[in-house]
C-alpha cells in the first residue's frame, strides 16, 4: 500500500465520521446532547448488565475525570444512573434510565438514517464491516 493510499482511507474515514457528525447535530441538539455525551449513551447497552466506570472509560478512549464530566452530565439530564457495583463495591457502575434508552435509540435510529454509509448495500456493508474489524484487531498489529 502506497502512503497516498493510506493518506486517502484515513481522509476518507475523516469525511464519513465528519459528515455524520454534521447530519446528526439536529438530533442531538433536540436531545439537549453533545457528541460526547451521545457516544457515551451509544458506548452503554441496556441489552447488557450495566459496565463500570473503567469499562466504560475503555469504550470511549477516555481517562476517568472526562468520563466523569460526561457521566454527570447525563445524570444531571436523567438519562443514566450511578451505583455501587455489586460485585465490587469499590467500584461504580452507569446504567440508562427509560428516558436514556429512549434518548439513546432516537440518536442511533437517527444516526443509522443519516450517516453515508447509509447508501451502501448489505453486501458492501459486510465486506466494510470485515476489512474495518481487521484494522481494528489488535492482532493484526503483530502480524
Amino acid at each position: 500500500m502506497t502512503r497516498s493510499t493510506l493518506e486517502a482511507a484515513v481522509a476518507a474515514n475523516h469525511e464519513l465520521f465528519m459528515q455524520t457528525g454534521d447530519r446528526i447535530e439536529a438530533v442531538l441538539v433536540e436531545h439537549g446532547l453533545t457528541p460526547a455525551t451521545a457516544q457515551a449513551l451509544w458506548a452503554i447497552d441496556p441489552g447488557e448488565a450495566p459496565p463500570s466506570m473503567k469499562t466504560l472509560a475503555g469504550r470511549l478512549y477516555c481517562n476517568a475525570p472526562n468520563l466523569s464530566f460526561v457521566m454527570n452530565q447525563l445524570t444531571d439530564r436523567g438519562l443514566v444512573e450511578r451505583s455501587a457495583d455489586p460485585a465490587d463495591r469499590r467500584s461504580r457502575v452507569v446504567a440508562l434510565t427509560d428516558d436514556g434508552r429512549r434518548v439513546r435509540a432516537s440518536v442511533i435510529e437517527a444516526t443509522l438514517a443519516l450517516t453515508p454509509f447509509a447508501r451502501l448495500g448489505d453486501d458492501e456493508l459486510r465486506r466494510l464491516v470485515d476489512l474495518l474489524g481487521k484494522a481494528l484487531d489488535p492482532a493484526e498489529e503483530s502480524a
